[in-house]
């Protein structure tokens, strides 16, 4: 019997056991539809009873003896929610619909719904105002199926008026495709949009179902096979995909029978300041965690006592000045390295300045670098420009604008992430819920796995030693950019089952990281 963990990420992935999750705009979609329409010589009503089977399984196992009720627009949202009503009724269930009125009839398939819904008794209001809203029943599941995933303007009036008021309901919200009043590929900051608990979107995520300022409105997405023919996707440019099993599995190199110590590289992570020195101890852990054969740890001369005896597998090399680094930590000869790590807890003095630049100007393979060396970089954007190419930047959001300049929203953000990596020919792992890793060809990445447990100190110094450590393994910095935060995250649910999310410390991420590689390779 599979485990809680293994069960979880299998629901997570159900459409990538068919093919790589491609992250496809609004048109894109509308066109895999029309194309599978064509291929499979089913009409648009068709594929719309399997939208409506789908969230009907769904529905089915999280739902019990419950009332539904049905907000439905006139597009083909609409259409789902109508077919979906018509389900539920065969299923046992009791639902009423609520369609908001307007000047046009509708789609032809949301009439053609709407006409077979007519047969089977089940109540149907038009809304025509406010006065008919309804008093909503406590315990009742309300659907929304006003918008799809093609909206392009925002909600006003009378569909604004009935979003705030299922809003205030208090009921469980459950949105069908994406939330009404949200666009799908641009910011809907400012909309009047649903805030759904769990919202049922078709074949692949949206754009919009993955970024921090949308998260009060999607609440927990699930990601519902409905038959969409794979051969639209051969060949298909799409900008963004979501990291899954296959894809990592296709990166992840086992390790042979015949291998030593030598064979998996040598790691430098040049990290700690007085006072920061958890940090050295976190990285370095992950790196040798990750499988680096050998590590060597720069740290200030105060740590040396702390590292020697918390992680007794590193080399440690003091610096001569005992609170911060300074030149001295990298004057040794760096070519017997095969990936280096610098930035957490190093503090920004200028003599840890001076050390970075010192490095930058005589390493010439890819480096990560995190935390107080991204500050570093901020402070000193001239070393941009001694950088070598494919080096790992992993800033978390605030980082990041210290580093690049704010933005107004999650969508201007991912294009000057975009924008960066190719100017500089980096690859930026933006650090968050749904991690963000951006190539500098333009290709990015959305991770799908880690929780919110991982919100605390130290969770990220973990990942610049992971980086580091499959670097050293010499991965390629793609590979190791893409497989780092997969493992980081899958190492984190790990953790949460056996400590909770609230109760998580950064070292059970790296305690848990066999967990994850043990999947990998199973």
């Amino acid at each position: 019997m599979k485990n809680n963990c293994q069960q979880r990420f299998d629901t997570l992935f159900i459409v990538t056991t068919i093919q790589h999750m491609q992250l496809l705009t609004s048109e894109q979609i509308h066109s895999w539809d029309t194309y599978t329409i064509n291929q499979e010589k089913i009409t648009s009503l068709d594929l719309m009873e399997r939208a409506a089977s789908g969230c009907i399984t769904w529905l089915e196992h999280h739902y019990i003896n419950r009332h539904f009720i049905i907000y439905c627009g006139k597009g083909n949202n609409g259409g789902d929610g109508l077919a979906l009503a018509r389900l539920l009724l065969l299923k046992h269930f009791t639902a009423e619909v609520f369609i908001i009125e307007s000047h046009h009839k509708g789609t032809e398939d949301f009439q053609a719904n709407l006409a077979r819904l007519e047969q089977t008794g089940i109540p149907v209001t038009f809304l025509r105002s406010e006065d008919q809203f309804n008093l909503v029943p406590p315990g009742a599941v309300l659907i929304d199926a006003i918008f799809g995933s093609g909206l392009n303007r925002p909600a006003d009036g009378i569909i604004s008026n009935l979003i705030n008021h299922i809003n205030d309901s208090g009921n469980d919200i459950i949105a069908i495709d994406i939330p009404s009043g949200m666009f799908a590929d641009k910011t809907s900051k400012g909309n009047s949009i649903i805030n759904a608990h769990h919202t049922l979107t078709f074949q692949t995520y949206k754009l919009a179902l993955l970024l921090p300022e949308n998260e009060e409105h999607f609440g927990e997405v699930h990601v519902l096979a409905i038959g969409l023919s794979p051969v639209f996707l051969s060949g298909l440019k799409t900008m963004f995909e979501i990291l899954d099993k296959p894809l990592i599995r296709s990166i992840y190199k086992p390790r042979k029978s015949f291998a030593h110590k030598g064979s998996f590289g040598h790691a430098l992570m040049l990290t700690g300041s007085y006072g920061k020195m958890g940090a050295a101890v976190l990285s370095s852990r992950a790196c040798l965690r990750s499988g680096a054969g050998l590590v060597s740890v720069c740290i200030p001369s105060c740590g040396y006592d702390i590292l020697q005896t918390s992680v007794p597998e590193a080399m440690a090399i003091p610096d001569t000045e005992k609170n911060y680094l300074t030149k001295n930590s990298t004057d040794a000869d760096l070519s017997i390295f095969n990936a280096i790590g610098i930035g957490p807890g190093i503090g920004t003095q200028d003599a840890t300045a001076e050390a970075v630049d010192y490095l930058f100007s005589r390493y010439t393979l890819p480096v990560v670098i995190d935390a107080d060396c991204l500050n570093i970089l901020a402070k000193h954007t001239e070393l941009f420009k001694k950088l070598a190419p494919l080096s790992i930047l992993t800033p978390h959001p605030k980082e990041f604008e210290r580093l690049f300049g704010k933005t107004e929203n999650d969508f201007e953000r991912i294009i000057l992430a975009k924008s960066k990596a190719k100017e500089l020919q980096v690859i930026i792992i933006l650090k968050g819920h749904k991690t963000l890793v951006v190539m500098p060809d333009g290709k990015a990445y959305f991770n799908n796995t880690g929780n919110a447990g991982m919100a605390t100190g130290g969770s990220g110094d973990v990942l610049t030693g992971i980086l580091t450590g499959l670097l050293a393994q010499k991965y390629k910095p793609e590979s190791a950019a893409l497989l780092g935060v997969y493992i980081h995250g899958m190492a984190g649910d790990y953790a949460a089952e056996k400590k909770t999310q609230e109760s998580m410390i950064a070292s059970d991420i790296t305690d848990s990281l066999g967990d994850g590689f043990r999947e990998l390779s199973t």
